[in-house]
């Protein structure tokens, strides 16, 4: 995806882990992290805590999404993919993309990766890789400053 592309309809998913999400309603109130990421990839299990942290810090200005992207035959046992999710606190919806469906419109081959999209659902910064979480964070802030978003961690709106 190139940036300012608007985001893709959320479709071809093999298994909805954690409840069913679309892009119209992750679309107009709040900026959405979609988060690539393997139960096979080491670097993916070190950033969950991250991950989390966003989700839990930004709650009310952010919606997070991941998408479970298989890299072997042993990452298409669904019971593995939501065992992990357990063991790493993934309450966020999960996306399980066995086929590569969402993975190929987003011509993403990289676990983990990350995408940011403003409230108004368009692409305004990708990265791949752990070490740059925070530079996410940096990526995530601007977007919700320009969205005019509160800051405050964890305050209702």
């Amino acid at each position: 995806m190139k940036l300012r592309e608007q985001m893709p309809e959320l479709t071809g998913a093999t298994a909805w882990i954690n409840g069913e999400i679309t892009k119209e309603q992750l679309v107009g109130e709040k900026a959405t992290l979609l988060h690539f990421w393997s139960v096979s990839c080491y670097l993916c299990k070190k950033a969950m805590p991250d991950i989390n942290e966003l989700r839990d810090e930004y709650t009310n200005h952010l919606n997070v999404v991941v998408v479970h992207m298989s890299r072997s035959e042993d990452d298409l046992d669904l019971n593995v993919v939501e065992a992990m999710a357990i063991e790493h606190d993934v309450i966020q919806p999960i996306f399980v993309d066995s086929e590569h469906k969402l993975a190929n419109i987003f011509e993403n081959k990289y676990v983990p990766a990350y995408y940011v999209f403003d409230k108004e659902g368009k692409l305004r910064h990708f990265q791949a890789g752990r070490s740059g979480i925070q530079k996410l964070c940096k990526h995530i802030e601007r977007v919700l400053n320009e969205n005019n978003q509160k800051l405050i961690k964890g305050t209702t709106s």
